[in-house]
């Protein structure tokens, strides 16, 4: 298969993420799935708007698969995580949330 010259210079793990949970948020942080500490918001601005996608990008070295997704909501600080996440095959995630039943879910493309 035949690679862009821009694809050619992204990481696999690099990927979209898709606010579609009706909130804003207000942090957003990946972390390998082996790593017990979740680091820095990796959103680097006050909000993510509901409707907005935001490009996340990895250094090219890292070589690990397997990360943790954790999003917080600007209106009451609640959070949703994810686990064991396989970016090297996902390019995409959206989230949604159900008020209903009160849950954050994910679709990964």
């Amino acid at each position: 298969m035949a690679m862009s010259a821009m694809a050619w210079g992204q990481a696999k793990q690099d990927f979209t993420l898709v606010n579609k949970t009706g909130y804003a948020l207000s942090e957003v942080y990946v972390a390998p799935s082996k790593s017990d500490d979740w680091e820095n918001d990796i959103l680097g601005r006050d909000l993510m708007p509901d409707g907005e996608a935001f490009d996340i990008s990895f250094d090219r070295s890292d070589k690990s698969c397997f990360w943790d997704l954790k999003v917080i909501y600007h209106d009451d600080s609640s959070s949703a995580v994810w686990y064991g996440i396989d970016l090297c095959t996902v390019s995409k995630i959206t989230i949604r949330y159900n008020r209903s039943t009160d849950t954050t879910s994910a679709s990964f493309d």
